[in-house]
């Protein structure tokens, strides 16, 4: 039983189907916070397979062009399961065209800038052979680009498919609330990553200010991310939200500063991208309870 549950896990994890589960319930809890039901939409696979594509295509180029990279360790998983790492590639792919024919334009137009600053994130500029720029190298552009991307997808989609008009202060609120959040969870991807960005050149956060003073940074986000949501919904007396992210954000501070957390094997990928499901079904659950 504990290798079957240990077999799935990896599977979900470094498949990243995980991720991408947890970007689509991010996505219907912006639905509820912008005052719809929480409803399935096209959109919502269009943030499914986009995210699944994104996260596995660094991988799949390195796999597919430098087949020595399958003998590195963080890519044992694929040299495992190869010809399924393929399909989900394919799959992502596919799903996307297919959800893309039954989305809104509008959708499509809204995602496509944002699609194209997380391409330039990941791959350089090159012209006549020669590497321009690429966006991750700009110094400390990486982690606010993942944090600005993430938060203006799962607010901007829900809106402009609803159609909704929102008083401008309260979606730069929101997305404010979403941006701090995920800032918070993305500082200890880049603290571990600190020797392989030094190599490549990078200017990170950690890189910049120190691994420990990163961390400060990282809770003092986390503390103004309650801090907001906490004046938000207490001034709109939705209380039922207040509580779920307090809820969130004590959890995920806790998993920031834990030692023994921080040592588990899953702590990137599982933990701390399991906040952005865990907060999403907190705030999906207090709807249904509350409202």
């Amino acid at each position: 039983m504990r290798q079957l549950l240990k077999r799935l896990t990896d599977f979900l994890i470094f498949s990243n189907l995980y991720i991408a589960v947890a970007a689509v319930l991010f996505t219907v809890q912006s639905q509820i916070q912008l005052g719809m039901h929480p409803n399935w939409h096209p959109y919502l696979f269009l943030i499914l397979f986009a995210t699944l594509f994104e996260y596995n295509l660094h991988k799949f180029v390195a796999v597919f062009f430098y087949k020595h990279a399958l003998l590195e360790t963080k890519f044992s998983w694929i040299a495992r399961n190869l010809k399924l790492f393929y399909f989900i590639v394919f799959s992502s792919v596919a799903g996307f065209i297919i959800a893309a024919c039954f989305a809104k334009w509008t959708v499509l137009v809204t995602l496509f800038p944002l699609g194209a600053i997380t391409f330039l994130y990941s791959f350089p500029v090159y012209k006549k052979g020669i590497k321009i720029f690429r966006l991750r190298e700009v110094p400390l552009v990486k982690i606010f680009i993942i944090s600005l991307v993430w938060s203006a997808t799962c607010i901007l989609l829900p809106l402009v498919q609803a159609g909704l008009e929102v008083d401008p202060p309260l979606l730069v609120l929101l997305i404010a609330e979403r941006f701090l959040f995920v800032f918070a969870i993305t500082v200890p991807f880049d603290i571990r990553d600190m020797e392989s960005d030094k190599k490549a050149g990078l200017k990170t956060l950690p890189l910049l200010v120190g691994k420990k003073r990163a961390g400060r940074i990282a809770n003092a986000a986390l503390l103004g991310f309650m801090a907001l949501c906490s004046f938000h919904y207490t001034a709109t007396h939705q209380f039922h939200f207040v509580a779920a992210f307090l809820i969130s954000g004590l959890t995920t501070l806790y998993f920031l500063n834990n030692p023994r957390i921080r040592n588990l094997h899953h702590y990137h990928y599982g933990v701390l991208d399991g906040t952005m499901a865990l907060q999403g079904l907190l705030v999906i659950a207090g709807y249904f309870l509350f409202s």
